[in-house]
């Protein structure tokens, strides 16, 4: 189980307890970021294949939905061992495929882990509420009741985290589950598969379905998909919340991000410069919850500098699985040329080249690029407006701490923000001022525990509920209300 890519091996579609090939016309080699060589294979679904997991699906909610709680839970407790008992094989597999390094792979699957621990409290989650006496001999109560077959299109760049943000409250709160992950990595979503496999879970309650866009467009629209979560880019995230909503689905669409660092006067300078390395280049800055920006009070911006591009400067580049390595490759050589042009635009733009990552020296073979930082941009420059999903970092003056706040603010994006301070009032402003959904403070990178839900805001997200806790437990049910009367006799 969960063992590396076979030599040629091709990703196939997870349906009702089978492994099925895909019957579509398209395919699509997987390559390993590091090496550029290819590692295997996929094969798009077809509409057949998808109806027939749908169809397949709907069957098994029939019985999922109606089987106690306490029972549903169960293959959920055997899903968080068998995940803890092949983290590293799994890790191995995700930084095969995607590239980033084995410290990032195992720190991802863990915090998917973390979701499934906290879906196994959805007997205490899921209980809505109880009134005797509402009114004269009425007593009322709410329920919450599953709502069938559910979606999830999950992106790249943390395939086995992302759809443990889903699948486990979809299961446990009664649903039928069928996950679309990205093509570039499809082997992750196996191997969770394979465990979900073997935890016992009842055939169709799980489902994964590979594809392209095509693919999505038909499951978003499926008459048989109750609800869908997507995480991806902004553009794509709002045609999947548009498109999905008009076909009558409850939607989550996690968007694209430009998130700010603010760097106050009175912050420890060394630490927030640590903090800010790690931001905004782990995961080789492929991660919607990175800092690609640091807005910096003038009064210190020149030692935040030396801070800053002392500790980038000493990062390692290389393959994700060889020990010591900070930073791997990006996903793809197109997703490489689309981060150089934003350096070079950069450039164009006026902005001061502190460090250039393509000058670094970096392994010849795959897509590695050295960080790079940019001094004293312009906030209206396209590197720090526009999302990269790469390893740039902009830097920006602020005069003054409001100066900071208002520069963050002007952000169409609002998924996190973070302020390094030592002053408890700033500390203050910040979280009641910043218009985002996930807010540090003295924390690199805000992502929130998943007992919290993963918050994002104006263009950043589509939708109501977000992932992960309470607000999980509330997009995968609806809230029935029971009105009763029984007069005395």
């Amino acid at each position: 189980m969960v063992d590396g890519i076979a030599d040629g091996e091709t990703a196939h579609n997870y349906v009702a307890g089978e492994w099925r090939e895909a019957t579509g016309d398209e395919s699509l080699s997987v390559e390993n970021p590091a090496t550029g060589e290819d590692v295997g294979s996929i094969t798009f679904s077809s509409a057949d294949d998808e109806d027939e997991a749908v169809a397949l699906a709907n069957e098994a909610f029939e019985e999922w939905s109606t089987t106690a709680v306490e029972e549903r839970i169960q293959p959920l407790f055997r899903l968080k061992q068998l995940l803890e008992e092949h983290q590293e094989s799994l890790a191995e597999v995700l930084v095969t495929e995607h590239g980033k390094t084995k410290a990032e792979a195992m720190g991802e699957i863990r915090r998917g882990i973390e979701n499934v621990e906290v879906a196994c409290g959805i007997p205490t989650m899921m209980q809505a509420g109880h009134l005797p006496h509402a009114a004269p001999d009425i007593d009322e109560t709410a329920v919450r009741q599953p709502l069938g077959t559910v979606v999830a299109v999950t992106p790249f760049n943390f395939p086995a985290m992302i759809p443990l943000w889903f699948l486990p409250y979809a299961v446990a709160t009664g649903n039928t589950f069928v996950l679309k992950p990205s093509e570039r990595d499809p082997f992750t979503a196996n191997r969770i598969a394979e465990l979900v496999d073997e935890a016992g879970f009842p055939d169709g309650v799980v489902n994964v379905v590979h594809g392209g866009p095509d693919t999505v467009n038909r499951l978003i629209t499926h008459d048989g998909i109750e609800a869908v979560s997507f995480v991806g880019s902004t553009p794509i995230a709002q045609h999947v919340y548009e498109t999905a909503a008009g076909a009558g689905k409850r939607v989550q669409a996690q968007g694209g991000a430009k998130n700010h660092v603010v760097v106050s006067a009175n912050a420890d300078l060394e630490f927030a410069a640590e903090q800010t390395c790690s931001s905004a280049f782990a995961n080789a800055g492929q991660r919607c919850l990175a800092n690609p920006v640091a807005v910096v009070e003038d009064a210190v911006y020149d030692e935040f500098v030396e801070h800053l591009v002392a500790k980038t400067e000493a990062m390692e580049i290389g393959p994700g699985l060889e020990d010591g390595t900070d930073m791997g490759p990006l996903v793809s050589g197109p997703h490489r040329e689309s981060v150089l042009e934003y350096i070079e635009t950069g450039v164009e733009e006026g902005g001061e080249l502190l460090l250039d990552g393509r000058e670094t020296d970096v392994p010849a073979q795959g897509h590695h690029l050295g960080a790079t930082v940019f001094g004293d941009v312009d906030p209206d420059a396209t590197i720090a407006r526009e999302e990269i999903f790469g390893p740039v970092l902009a830097l920006i003056r602020a005069e003054d701490f409001d100066d900071a706040l208002s520069l963050v603010n002007r952000s169409q994006f609002g998924n996190a923000a973070s302020l390094f301070t030592r002053d408890g009032g700033e500390a203050r402003r910040f979280r009641l001022e910043i218009d985002a959904g996930n807010v540090g403070v003295n924390v690199g990178t805000a992502a929130a525990m998943a007992f919290f839900h993963f918050g994002g805001d104006k263009d950043s997200f589509f939708g109501d509920l977000h992932a992960q806790g309470d607000d999980a437990v509330r997009f995968y049910t609806d809230e029935t209300v029971y009105i009763e009367r029984w007069p005395d006799q």
